[in-house]
């Protein structure tokens, strides 16, 4: 297929409306939806049944995929994505599960993010307590990874493709024979050996270690990998070169880690418990505001109608059908040099931005301002004005399209020439706190706190609260109740 061509996505499946691409998983694209009966935003992760068709194995692995939906609907956890649905819909089958706002942990640890010792504690005291619950059902995981784990806006995770990631794997399996990610897989999951619960019993150490060391207790190629994982100890952390926590975790790593299942925890909750009895630290129910806010909040799910692409990737960079050409009344130079000071901190979405946006706008300076609205993390927000002024200028483009001769003009200086600032009161503030929180939960008052430190006055501490908000109707909400403050 050329990789210019639009992947087609439905705009139903089922009862839910399809109304976003989150992205792709391992076998089929993963949705946003609504369900119109009960008026609720939902995900739903498909399987293509043109990936099975020529293996002798597609039928089995709908089956698997339709027999593990129903496993994981038997959970009933705050600690796991909940499964609400099963469904077949011509060419695809697809699970409906739900919708979590929120960043996976791989996002932090790949942005390098600091856990305390109370931040990871707390990680790994969820994670066991929702393995528990699981276990208990008769249903393991199989996977436990970070980026099967979601960190919800309130500090609470959630594990996601609770029974589901082994079928994700099932196109594997056929070929290595294994199931899983290699660094944090079992030693019997590479001897195909039988296994149960104590393989997330492994993996959970394995993330403990990761989040005490900063990579996992083995790394390397798959095959290097098997050997070590089932012939070699792991180097235990209080013996790593720059580890500065203690050596407290050592004995339950040792235990967690074990090569012989029968030598592990025999349950998630003897692991909680021995994890628990070696910290000084309190056991927090949530993790950290000030760790959830170091990752920006996850960008919205692309209009699923519009999102180009190919197989086997995730959407695409160059404008759809729906999405359009470049407006005709701006310099398509220009457009491009914009679009590639976005696309750094929003990716592909800046192609359907800058167009989109394009079109509602006669200027270079609020087409910038317009698009920075679309940033919300705000180093990147500033970053991207940065870009743009030095860029544009340097380039001598025009600030208005097809206008020679006017100087390039940012959307910061356009902003602060007609802006007049109103000071901002410690009463606006904790007003502002209490509004952003019914939208944001407890996180709301460090983001008000960053806000109003950062100066501006009231107009840029409004914008930096309504910006916290990335569901479109309820930062207008949010915008017209904070306006309504005296």
């Amino acid at each position: 297929m050329d990789k210019t061509s639009l992947i087609a996505h439905p705009e139903r499946l089922g009862k839910y409306q399809v109304t976003g691409v989150l992205g792709e998983g391992a076998m089929g694209v993963v949705y946003r939806g609504f369900d119109p009966g009960i008026q609720r935003a939902v995900a739903l992760k498909t399987v293509r049944r043109q990936l099975l068709e020529n293996s002798d194995h597609g039928p089995s692995v709908v089956a698997r995929f339709r027999n593990e939906a129903q496993a994981a609907g038997r959970l009933s956890h705050p600690g796991i994505v909940a499964v609400y649905d099963y469904g077949d819909e011509g060419d695809v089958a697809y699970i409906a599960m739900e919708y979590v706002e929120g960043n996976t942990l791989q996002r932090y640890i790949a942005g390098q993010v600091h856990f305390s010792d109370s931040d990871i504690i707390s990680v790994v005291v969820q994670l066991l307590d929702a393995l528990d619950h699981a276990h208990d059902q008769g249903v393991w995981h199989r996977d436990i990874k970070p980026s099967n784990i979601l960190m919800t806006r309130d500090g609470r995770l959630k594990i996601a493709d609770f029974g589901i990631a082994r079928i994700e794997s099932a196109q594997l399996t056929l070929v290595h024979s294994v199931i899983g990610t290699p660094s944090y897989m079992a030693p019997e999951q590479f001897q195909g050996h039988g296994i149960d619960r104590r393989v997330d019993i492994y993996a959970t150490g394995a993330l403990l270690y990761q989040l005490l060391v900063g990579k996992p207790p083995f790394v390397g190629s798959t095959d290097s990998l098997a050997y070590r994982v089932v012939h070699e100890a792991p180097v235990l952390p209080s013996a790593v070169e720059g580890y500065r926590r203690g050596a407290q975790y050592d004995s339950v790593l040792a235990v967690a880690l074990s090569k012989d299942p029968a030598m592990r925890y025999p349950s998630a909750q003897a692991f909680k418990l021995a994890l628990i009895s070696v910290t000084d630290n309190p056991i927090s129910a949530t993790v950290s505001d000030e760790t959830i806010v170091a990752v920006p909040a996850r960008s919205p799910a692309l209009p699923a109608g519009s999102i180009p692409g190919r197989e086997g990737s995730a959407a695409g960079s160059r404008p759809s059908a729906a999405t359009g050409d470049a407006p005709s009344n701006w310099e398509p130079d220009l457009l491009a040099q914009v679009e590639a000071s976005l696309a750094r901190h929003v990716g592909p979405l800046a192609s359907v931005l800058v167009r989109r946006t394009a079109r509602e706008c006669t200027d270079l300076a609020a087409l910038v301002l317009r698009l920075a609205d679309q940033v919300t993390n705000v180093q990147a927000r500033e970053a991207f004005l940065s870009q743009s002024a030095k860029h544009l200028t340097r380039s001598g483009t025009s600030s208005r399209p097809h206008e020679a001769g006017m100087r390039s003009t940012s959307s910061r200086e356009a902003a602060e020439a007609s802006r007049v600032v109103t000071p901002l009161s410690d009463s606006f503030v904790a007003q502002g706190t209490k509004l952003l929180a019914t939208h944001v939960g407890p996180i709301a008052s460090v983001l008000a706190k960053r806000a109003a430190a950062r100066g501006g006055g009231r107009e840029a501490f409004v914008q930096a609260l309504t910006e916290a908000v990335t569901d479109a109707a309820a930062r207008e909400r949010l915008r017209a109740e904070l306006s309504r403050l005296p």
